[in-house]
Protein backbone atom coordinates (compact mmCIF):
# COMPACT_ATOMS: atom_id res chain seq x y z
CA UNK A 1 0.00 0.00 0.00
CA UNK A 2 2.62 2.26 0.70
CA UNK A 3 4.97 1.54 -2.51
CA UNK A 4 1.74 2.20 -4.61
CA UNK A 5 1.05 5.29 -3.01
CA UNK A 6 4.89 6.48 -3.27
CA UNK A 7 4.69 5.66 -6.32
CA UNK A 8 1.72 7.57 -7.34
CA UNK A 9 3.05 10.37 -5.27
CA UNK A 10 6.55 10.16 -7.53
CA UNK A 11 4.28 10.05 -10.86
CA UNK A 12 2.45 13.14 -9.98
CA UNK A 13 5.54 14.88 -8.86
CA UNK A 14 7.24 14.16 -12.56
CA UNK A 15 4.21 14.87 -14.24
CA UNK A 16 4.45 18.59 -13.01
CA UNK A 17 8.21 18.80 -13.15
CA UNK A 18 7.38 17.59 -17.33
CA UNK A 19 4.49 20.11 -17.64
CA UNK A 20 6.76 22.62 -16.21
CA UNK A 21 9.55 21.88 -18.44
CA UNK A 22 7.37 22.08 -20.80
CA UNK A 23 5.36 25.55 -20.43
CA UNK A 24 8.87 27.01 -20.11
CA UNK A 25 10.00 25.32 -23.49
CA UNK A 26 7.08 26.92 -25.35
CA UNK A 27 6.41 30.18 -23.86
CA UNK A 28 10.46 31.04 -24.74
CA UNK A 29 10.23 30.52 -28.18
CA UNK A 30 7.17 32.84 -28.73
CA UNK A 31 7.57 36.39 -29.74
CA UNK A 32 5.36 39.22 -28.31
CA UNK A 33 3.38 41.28 -30.42
CA UNK A 34 2.33 44.43 -29.08
CA UNK A 35 -0.60 46.73 -30.86
CA UNK A 36 -1.80 49.71 -29.31
CA UNK A 37 -4.43 51.97 -30.65
CA UNK A 38 -6.12 55.07 -29.33
CA UNK A 39 -9.21 58.01 -30.22
CA UNK A 40 -9.56 61.09 -28.36
CA UNK A 41 -12.82 62.88 -28.29
CA UNK A 42 -13.07 65.92 -27.02
CA UNK A 43 -16.88 66.05 -24.88
CA UNK A 44 -17.14 69.34 -23.34
CA UNK A 45 -15.31 72.68 -22.51
CA UNK A 46 -16.25 75.23 -20.49
CA UNK A 47 -15.16 78.40 -19.03
CA UNK A 48 -14.30 78.37 -15.32
CA UNK A 49 -13.18 81.13 -13.14
CA UNK A 50 -10.86 78.96 -10.33
CA UNK A 51 -7.99 80.36 -9.23
CA UNK A 52 -5.26 77.61 -7.40
CA UNK A 53 -3.25 79.22 -4.45
CA UNK A 54 -1.12 76.46 -3.06
CA UNK A 55 0.04 73.14 -3.95
CA UNK A 56 1.00 69.69 -1.84
CA UNK A 57 2.74 66.42 -2.57
CA UNK A 58 1.69 63.52 -0.58
CA UNK A 59 3.09 60.36 -0.25
CA UNK A 60 0.33 57.73 0.48
CA UNK A 61 0.91 54.22 1.64
CA UNK A 62 -2.40 51.77 0.86
CA UNK A 63 -2.68 48.46 2.34
CA UNK A 64 -5.66 46.22 0.66
CA UNK A 65 -6.65 42.84 1.61
CA UNK A 66 -9.40 41.30 0.97
CA UNK A 67 -10.34 37.40 2.54
CA UNK A 68 -12.92 34.65 1.27
CA UNK A 69 -13.44 31.41 2.73
CA UNK A 70 -13.96 28.54 0.34
CA UNK A 71 -16.67 26.48 1.53
CA UNK A 72 -17.09 28.37 4.41
CA UNK A 73 -14.06 27.28 6.59
CA UNK A 74 -11.12 27.78 3.75
CA UNK A 75 -9.33 31.54 3.40
CA UNK A 76 -7.99 32.58 0.68
CA UNK A 77 -6.68 36.13 1.18
CA UNK A 78 -5.57 38.21 -1.95
CA UNK A 79 -3.28 41.48 -0.98
CA UNK A 80 -2.00 44.89 -2.99
CA UNK A 81 0.48 47.58 -1.33
CA UNK A 82 0.14 50.43 -3.17
CA UNK A 83 2.40 53.59 -2.83
CA UNK A 84 -0.21 56.72 -4.25
CA UNK A 85 2.05 59.95 -4.85
CA UNK A 86 -0.04 62.40 -5.29
CA UNK A 87 0.20 66.43 -6.16
CA UNK A 88 -2.58 68.02 -5.10
CA UNK A 89 -3.74 71.44 -6.02
CA UNK A 90 -6.22 73.53 -3.60
CA UNK A 91 -7.95 77.20 -4.34
CA UNK A 92 -11.04 79.11 -4.82
CA UNK A 93 -14.10 78.99 -6.90
CA UNK A 94 -15.15 82.09 -7.96
CA UNK A 95 -18.08 81.51 -9.69
CA UNK A 96 -19.33 80.38 -5.80
CA UNK A 97 -18.55 84.10 -4.86
CA UNK A 98 -21.31 86.93 -4.39
CA UNK A 99 -19.74 90.41 -3.59
CA UNK A 100 -21.27 93.82 -3.61
CA UNK A 101 -19.69 96.75 -5.74
CA UNK A 102 -19.97 100.36 -4.02
CA UNK A 103 -17.91 102.64 -6.91
CA UNK A 104 -18.97 105.82 -5.13
CA UNK A 105 -16.89 105.06 -2.25
CA UNK A 106 -14.37 102.65 -4.13
CA UNK A 107 -15.52 99.71 -1.61
CA UNK A 108 -16.16 96.22 -2.25
CA UNK A 109 -17.76 93.88 0.04
CA UNK A 110 -17.88 90.30 0.54
CA UNK A 111 -21.47 89.13 0.81
CA UNK A 112 -19.90 85.45 1.24
CA UNK A 113 -16.77 84.06 -0.13
CA UNK A 114 -16.84 79.64 -0.69
CA UNK A 115 -14.48 77.77 1.44
CA UNK A 116 -11.22 76.81 -0.14
CA UNK A 117 -11.30 73.54 -2.31
CA UNK A 118 -9.28 70.70 -3.94
CA UNK A 119 -9.26 71.71 -7.48
CA UNK A 120 -7.15 68.66 -8.32
CA UNK A 121 -5.75 65.08 -7.71
CA UNK A 122 -3.07 64.09 -9.63
CA UNK A 123 -2.26 60.58 -8.08
CA UNK A 124 0.59 58.13 -9.56
CA UNK A 125 0.26 54.89 -8.24
CA UNK A 126 3.46 52.09 -7.88
CA UNK A 127 1.87 48.71 -7.24
CA UNK A 128 4.09 46.52 -4.93
CA UNK A 129 3.56 43.25 -3.46
CA UNK A 130 0.41 41.19 -5.37
CA UNK A 131 -0.22 38.39 -3.05
CA UNK A 132 -3.18 36.48 -4.45
CA UNK A 133 -4.95 33.56 -2.88
CA UNK A 134 -5.47 30.55 -5.11
CA UNK A 135 -9.30 30.65 -4.80
CA UNK A 136 -9.13 34.59 -4.92
CA UNK A 137 -7.60 36.14 -7.30
CA UNK A 138 -7.13 40.12 -8.07
CA UNK A 139 -9.15 41.80 -11.14
CA UNK A 140 -10.04 44.84 -12.45
CA UNK A 141 -12.41 45.66 -10.14
CA UNK A 142 -10.26 45.02 -7.50
CA UNK A 143 -7.48 47.60 -8.56
CA UNK A 144 -10.28 50.21 -9.72
CA UNK A 145 -11.72 50.02 -6.33
CA UNK A 146 -8.17 50.50 -4.61
CA UNK A 147 -6.99 52.93 -6.93
CA UNK A 148 -10.31 55.00 -6.02
CA UNK A 149 -9.82 54.41 -2.40
CA UNK A 150 -6.52 55.17 -2.14
CA UNK A 151 -7.14 58.85 -4.18
CA UNK A 152 -9.97 59.31 -1.05
CA UNK A 153 -6.99 58.46 1.13
CA UNK A 154 -5.33 61.26 -0.53
CA UNK A 155 -7.91 64.06 -0.72
CA UNK A 156 -8.76 63.88 3.47
CA UNK A 157 -5.00 64.13 3.67
CA UNK A 158 -5.29 67.15 2.10
CA UNK A 159 -8.18 68.56 3.72
CA UNK A 160 -6.47 68.24 7.20
CA UNK A 161 -3.36 69.54 6.11
CA UNK A 162 -2.42 73.05 5.87
CA UNK A 163 -2.94 73.50 2.57
CA UNK A 164 -6.62 75.14 2.72
CA UNK A 165 -5.45 77.53 5.74
CA UNK A 166 -2.62 78.27 3.49
CA UNK A 167 -5.29 78.77 0.22
CA UNK A 168 -7.36 81.17 2.70
CA UNK A 169 -4.25 83.29 3.64
CA UNK A 170 -2.76 83.43 -0.08
CA UNK A 171 -6.14 84.64 -1.19
CA UNK A 172 -7.06 87.13 1.45
CA UNK A 173 -3.34 88.43 0.71
CA UNK A 174 -3.86 88.44 -3.29
CA UNK A 175 -7.51 90.18 -2.87
CA UNK A 176 -6.11 93.42 -0.97
CA UNK A 177 -3.17 93.67 -3.17
CA UNK A 178 -5.33 94.03 -6.34
CA UNK A 179 -7.89 96.19 -4.53
CA UNK A 180 -5.61 98.62 -3.07
CA UNK A 181 -3.22 98.89 -6.11
CA UNK A 182 -6.65 100.12 -7.33
CA UNK A 183 -7.34 102.56 -5.02
CA UNK A 184 -10.37 100.67 -3.02
CA UNK A 185 -10.77 99.12 -0.08
CA UNK A 186 -12.53 95.43 0.52
CA UNK A 187 -14.82 94.72 3.31
CA UNK A 188 -15.61 91.56 5.21
CA UNK A 189 -12.27 89.80 4.60
CA UNK A 190 -13.29 87.43 7.65
CA UNK A 191 -15.67 85.58 5.05
CA UNK A 192 -12.67 84.19 3.56
CA UNK A 193 -11.38 81.18 5.36
CA UNK A 194 -10.37 77.78 5.67
CA UNK A 195 -12.78 77.07 8.70
CA UNK A 196 -16.10 75.27 7.96
CA UNK A 197 -19.15 77.93 7.68
CA UNK A 198 -21.69 76.62 9.40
Amino acid sequence: MTDNFLLLLLGLLLGAFIMFLFWKLRSKGQTVQVRETSHTVVEGIRKVFKIVLVEGYFNELYNYEETKKLFGFIPSTKRALVIIQAKVLVGFDFEKCVWEADEKDRKIKLISFPEPEILSIEPDYKYYNFDEGMFNLLNRDDLTRIQANGKKQVELAALKSDLPRMAAEQMRTLLTEVVQSKQWQIENMHQITAVKKR
